[in-house]
């Protein structure tokens, strides 16, 4: 593990390259600082030791590129969509789907977490429940009377819910 001088200069003198390189292939700002913190981390872990500033600048290179390419590839990244994405071209979701949303938005706050959480970001009811600190049994629950006011919000069987 390194001390914390050797890890301030190594912010100080590859942070601008690092978040560079993370805009570049990420082009997101709030996921370019998540591998900015991953990158340092793995430096503040790592025992490698440096030939020279350019082999160390070749190594922040290859992880941060290594790292983002990870998350672009990472199955929750590639299963999911964010609300901001959603809401910013509502007019450009299909039809069927823009009333889902808008009915989901609709639900009491409790209600539109889980729905949120299980449909739109894949997550298990019993990884909602550690995620939220509620009974298993809660998250089943509250899945199954979201559900209803759906059903009822969304006309029935028309959307093909049961």
């Amino acid at each position: 593990m390194r001390n914390e001088q050797e890890v301030n200069r190594a912010i100080d003198k590859y942070s601008d390259t690092v978040r560079r390189l993370c805009m570049i292939h990420l082009k997101n700002y709030a996921d370019t600082e998540d591998i900015f913190q991953t990158v340092f981390l793995k430096y503040v872990l790592s025992s490698v030791s440096f030939e020279n500033d350019e082999h160390e600048k070749a190594w922040f290179i290859r992880v941060t590129i290594n790292a983002c390419k990870d998350l672009l590839k990472s199955f929750f990244r590639s299963r999911t969509i964010s609300l901001d994405d959603i809401m910013e071209c509502p007019t450009e979701l299909p039809t069927d789907y823009r009333e889902v949303l808008e009915a989901v938005f609709s639900l009491p706050q409790k209600y539109r977490d889980v729905v949120y959480l299980h449909y739109f970001e894949d997550y298990t009811a019993p990884q909602i429940s550690r995620i939220l600190g509620k009974n298993v049994n809660t998250i089943y629950t509250i899945l199954t009377r979201s559900r209803q006011m759906l059903r009822e919000k969304l006309g029935g069987n028309e959307y093909g819910y049961e």
